[in-house]
C-alpha cells in the first residue's frame, strides 16, 4: 500500500464508507505476510515508493506465483528480475497479463497504471550490443518506478565519434546509465561530458583477462570522472532502481 492508498482508507473510515474491520482487513498484510516459504514487503511502497521486486532466479515457478498473487491482491505492480523463460508459461496459467522481457530475463504485470514521477529523462547508454540484456534490466526496472527513459546503444570508446553523434541527446538526460564490458572505458568518457549523475554498470561480456566483469568493475571504481558511481557486475536492476530515486528527489 503506498502513502496515497493509506490516506484514501483513512478518508473512508471517516467518513464512514469503510467499517474499522474493513480498514483492519485492508491493512492485514502490513508491514508483511508470511505465505510459507516467502516473507512478502507489503510495506515496502509506502517506506520505499516502490513495491518489493522478485527475484526470479533461484526460484520455483510455483513461489514466484504465490508471491506474485500476494502483492496482486493487494494491488501491487509486479516486477521479476533473472526469471528463466520455461517458468514464464505456469505463471501465464495464473497472471495471464504478464509480460516477459525475454532478452533480459525480466517479468512485469501492471495492475494499476504506472504514475509518471520522473523530471527528466534516464538515458541508458551501451557500449556495444552484447551490453543489451543489461541495459533492458535497467530500462525495465526505470520505467516500472514512473520514468521515462531512452536509450543509446553501441557506442563504445572502440568508435568514439558515434557517442558524440548523441551528444545533444546525453547532454539533455537528466541521469545516465552507462553500460559496459571490456575495459570499462565507456562511463569516464560520458562522466567526463555531462553535469548529471552517471551511474555505471560493468557487465561480464569480454574475453578471458576482463575475468567475467572484474576488470570493467575495477575501472569504473577507478573512474577519474567526477560524479560516477557504480554498481555490481551485470546488476542492471540495481543501476534502474538508483537512476529512478535520483530522477525523482
Amino acid at each position: 500500500m503506498d502513502p496515497d492508498g493509506l490516506k484514501r482508507l483513512l478518508e473512508d473510515v471517516q467518513s464512514g464508507k469503510r467499517t474499522i474491520d474493513e480498514a483492519l482487513e485492508a491493512l492485514r498484510g502490513l508491514p508483511f505476510e508470511d505465505i510459507g516459504e516467502a516473507m512478502v514487503d507489503h510495506h515496502r511502497q509506502f517506506r520505499r515508493g516502490f513495491p518489493e521486486v522478485i527475484m526470479g532466479e533461484g526460484k520455483t515457478a510455483d513461489q514466484i506465483i504465490s508471491i506474485a498473487q500476494s502483492m496482486t491482491e493487494r494491488k501491487e505492480n509486479v516486477l521479476i528480475t533473472r526469471i528463466e523463460e520455461d517458468k514464464i508459461a505456469a505463471l501465464r496459467n495464473v497472471l495471464p497479463n504478464i509480460k516477459y522481457y525475454s532478452r533480459s530475463r525480466t517479468a512485469t504485470l501492471v495492475i494499476r497504471p504506472v504514475e509518471k514521477r520522473g523530471q527528466g529523462t534516464i538515458l541508458v547508454v551501451t557500449a556495444g550490443t552484447s551490453d543489451l540484456s543489461v541495459a533492458e534490466e535497467a530500462m525495465v526496472t526505470a520505467q516500472m518506478m514512473g520514468n521515462e527513459v531512452e536509450l543509446i546503444c553501441d557506442v563504445g570508446v572502440a568508435g568514439i565519434h558515434r557517442l558524440l553523434h548523441h551528444r545533444d541527446r546525453i547532454m539533455k538526460a537528466h541521469v545516465l546509465i552507462v553500460v559496459a564490458g571490456m575495459e570499462g572505458a565507456l562511463p569516464s568518457v560520458v562522466g567526463g561530458l555531462v553535469s548529471r549523475p552517471v551511474i555505471a554498470v560493468p557487465t561480464s561480456a569480454g574475453y578471458g583477462a576482463s575475468f567475467q566483469g572484474l576488470a570493467a568493475l575495477l575501472a569504473m571504481l577507478n573512474s577519474c570522472a567526477a560524479g560516477v558511481a557504480v554498481v555490481n557486475i551485470d546488476n542492471g536492476f540495481g543501476a534502474g532502481y538508483a537512476a529512478s530515486l535520483i530522477n525523482q528527489s
